[in-house]
């Protein structure tokens, strides 16, 4: 199973993302490096992940401010051979090909997460995934058992792209372990779907359950950040 580690960005910083109560962030603090610019700490967490995969997710984007476009451009120049998930709170199509078409070259080493959340009625969800279908992540929304889907693509399976993030808001940055049954729930509905999940990872222990779970990779940043998994630990 691959590890994808994950920055949350908030005003030009790395953050530390506990149970998605986003207001209550505060600047990173990582045994990998004293700081918290995203440009020092993501070669690191992606050399103690082993992963060639960066998860990032813009806080100011996804709270209804602009996305940190210079940031993810400083990235892509600083880490060629990387590819970029980006969650940048895309609220419907246009945004998506507004967004692509910014990145122009680097559009393809960049993946757009379309977040549930995001995803304003159903008629915006349909029409994102009839046009953005084959390049997107589909992120599955959920905290403290309730769906976060407006656009309601829980309910449209038929809708869904190849990979879908199965995320537990209230699991990430918790040490609660994963989410896995509600991984499973996700898997039945369509079995053929690459699978990632996200938040509750605590050590090698639960990797090693998130994989027999069907899973294909799982999104991790605290356990990375304090140094309970990686490279160093035969976390993979």
């Amino acid at each position: 199973m691959q590890l994808i580690p994950v920055i949350d960005l908030m005003a030009g910083q790395v953050v530390r993302g506990v149970r998605g109560e986003r207001s209550a962030y505060r600047p990173i603090r990582s045994s990998l490096c004293e700081s918290s610019a995203p440009l020092e700490l993501a070669p690191r967490l992606l050399e103690r992940a082993a992963s060639d995969t960066l998860y990032i997710a813009d806080l100011d984007a996804l709270t209804g401010g602009a996305l940190q476009f210079q940031i993810l451009a400083a990235l892509l120049e600083r880490l060629p051979a990387v590819r970029l998930w980006v969650d940048g709170g895309f609220r419907d199509a246009e945004s998506i090909d507004a967004f692509r078409q910014r990145l122009g070259a680097h559009a393809a080493r960049v993946t757009p997460i379309v977040a549930s959340e995001s995803l304003a009625d159903a008629d915006r969800a349909r029409r994102c995934f009839a046009a953005h279908r084959a390049h997107c992540i589909l992120s599955l929304d959920r905290r403290q058992g309730s769906l976060l889907d407006p656009g309601g693509c829980h309910a449209h399976p038929e809708w869904w792209p190849a990979r879908v993030i199965v995320m537990t808001l209230d699991r990430v940055g918790a040490d609660a372990g994963p989410d896995l049954d509600t991984l499973r729930s996700v898997q039945a509905l369509r079995p053929e779907l690459q699978l990632i999940g996200a938040g509750g990872i605590r050590d090698a222990a639960d990797l090693q359950r998130a994989a027999a779970s069907g899973a294909q990779a799982w999104l991790v940043a605290s356990a990375l950040h304090d140094g309970r998994i990686g490279v160093q630990h035969g976390g993979q």
